[in-house]
């Protein structure tokens, strides 16, 4: 008989425990098909499983961003993580009248990464050989090494005409690949066109960048031709 309340008690915490895990795996299942946006707010009022959640979402692409412009694989891991303390101390910025999620989560990566761009080149890091070897692969011109805004990419004068030069394809591939963070493959995925024709877009796009932004400088022009 003292055995009794025992047993009630042990079934008692099994059954508790199946509901906790219960509660535990619906709200997962609720947090993987959650927006962006419905994370982002959750965040604000302290959940750190959206924030997980929202980690796993953007980890990889955040992680790419960071690359493309530090072109360090530890200084971009580095990064994402300050990104997503960031989100967790200021998501309460964000507003969703201008931008989605997506974008302002690319966009912020974007900054802050291009901040540390500055720093680590005020600190001679990107004087290693290495770094200076490499220099050729970076993706278009920009007017100043530390700088890959937009006005940098496309160039800070006659903006317009040059973006008004590419074809609405180019321009379009242009804008998911540099400012919204896709791959090639994923840009291929969201035209709806082949990743053979995506890859023509980008590098025809980038030709007539250089050539449009260099077109002053009868000697820079050429190297960009060859």
């Amino acid at each position: 008989m003292s055995s009794l309340p025992t047993a009630r008690l042990a079934l008692l915490r099994k059954r508790e425990e199946a509901r906790a895990g219960a509660i535990a795996a619906a709200k997962e299942i609720a947090q993987t098909d959650a927006s962006d946006e419905s994370l982002l707010s959750q965040i604000s009022i302290g959940d750190r499983e959206a924030l997980s959640a929202l980690f796993e979402r953007y980890a990889r692409l955040t992680r790419t961003v960071a690359l493309r412009i530090l072109r360090d694989a530890s200084e971009a891991e580095d990064l994402v993580q300050d990104v997503f303390l960031f989100i967790q101390r200021k998501c309460g910025i964000f507003d969703s009248s201008k931008s989605t999620a997506r974008s302002w989560i690319v966009q912020m990566t974007y900054h802050r990464a291009l901040d540390r761009r500055r720093y680590l080149k005020t600190r001679e890091f990107y004087a290693q050989p290495y770094f200076q070897a490499d220099s050729a692969q970076v993706v278009g011109k920009p007017t100043t090494e530390s700088d890959y805004s937009a006005e940098a990419v496309f160039g800070r004068n006659g903006l317009e005409k040059i973006v008004n030069s590419l074809s609405a394809d180019q321009r379009e591939t242009l804008r998911l690949y540099f400012f919204d963070g896709y791959s090639l493959a994923e840009v291929s995925e969201k035209l709806g066109q082949p990743l053979g024709n995506v890859r023509h877009h980008y590098y025809r796009a980038l030709d007539r960048l250089r050539k449009e932004m260099f077109a002053n400088d009868r000697q820079i022009a050429e190297r960009c031709v060859k």
